[in-house]
């Protein structure tokens, strides 16, 4: 697999945004959101993590963002996902799907222990 422990962390990050743009354009605030009420708020991605993740993603070319009015009537920066940010995303699922596979491995029950 190649990757360390920081990496599947800061790409699990990166993964769950990707997944979260999928439906259609959104703030960083409605990305942290959808993330939460799809895990039934067991992840919360705080700010100091999102907005560094989604700028470095836009630097990558993954998202690319606007400028727009949020349902509250407030400026905000939407961000929509391009074609590499889609394919980006295929990657980094079967990447996860990989690394879930190897835990689960190790992770059964070893014979003769108590």
């Amino acid at each position: 697999m190649g990757k360390s422990g920081t990496d599947h962390l800061q790409g699990t990050l990166e993964m769950l945004i990707l997944q979260a743009l999928t439906p259609g354009a959104q703030h960083g605030y409605g990305v942290a959101r959808w993330i939460e009420s799809r895990t039934d708020d067991a992840l919360r991605i705080e700010e100091g993590s999102l907005y560094p993740a989604l700028h470095r993603m836009e630097r990558r070319g993954w998202i690319e963002s606007t400028w727009g009015t949020s349902d509250n009537n407030r400026r905000a920066k939407f961000y929509r996902l391009t074609s590499k940010g889609h394919r980006r995303l295929r990657t980094a699922a079967d990447e996860w799907r990989q690394f879930v596979d190897c835990v689960a491995l190790v992770m059964r029950p070893v014979e003769g222990t108590a």
